[in-house]
């Protein structure tokens, strides 16, 4: 047993460190903090999803920027889309591949945002976001485990993260490039809460 949790750590670690040597990875989540700075200063709102796995991290993408990540500071507008009751009436009725877009349909607006997680790259209903995010006029950030040939071309900033062979470590980098952007959103518009670090 305690083969598999130091294995589990040290390729957690390999991955990470192989992420931190990627500059144009890291290029792209800076990219990425100042598209969503840029939709927050123009007063649009962000919008995130995912599946199974990634839609928590799309929630607590948002919930840290509507409640609070490190200090208290003013709400952001973000929302993911997780409404069980939309999720549930629109996959019923239009099926699962809709759910996201629907609610991008609804809801999203022109300097909007869609932050779309899929560890794989070829999430349906993560495409079909994206074209509805395109199709209004917003702005896409796509955050991947792997080189997608229809979400790229459709995202504003593609943040490839390759973590092995399963998804749960390209999940431990969405995480951590989530909690990145929040803390680069929060040292642009809340420096008082950053004075001395």
């Amino acid at each position: 047993m305690k083969h598999h949790i130091e294995s589990s750590l040290q390729e957690a670690s390999s991955a990470l460190a192989a992420l931190l040597a990627n500059p144009a990875a890291l290029a792209s989540v800076e990219q990425a903090a100042q598209l969503l700075i840029a939709t927050f200063e123009k007063k649009g709102r962000v919008y995130s999803c995912g599946n199974g796995g990634s839609m928590c991290d799309a929630m607590h993408f948002a919930e840290e920027l509507t409640g609070r990540y490190r200090k208290d500071r003013k709400a952001l507008g973000a929302t993911a889309i997780s409404d069980a009751g939309h999720l549930t009436c629109v996959g019923n009725d239009h099926g699962y591949d809709q759910v996201f877009a629907r609610y991008i349909e609804g809801h999203g607006r022109p300097g909007d945002c869609l932050v779309a997680l899929s560890t794989s790259g070829t999430s349906k209903n993560v495409i079909k976001a994206a074209e509805a995010a395109k199709a209004l006029g917003m702005k896409v950030i796509i955050l991947s485990g792997k080189r997608s040939e229809k979400l790229e071309p459709l995202s504003d900033v593609y943040v490839c993260t390759p973590g092995g062979t399963y998804a749960d470590r390209v999940q431990e980098l969405h995480i951590k490039v989530l909690h990145i952007l929040i803390e680069l959103i929060e040292r642009h518009f809340f420096p008082e809460n950053y004075i001395g670090e």
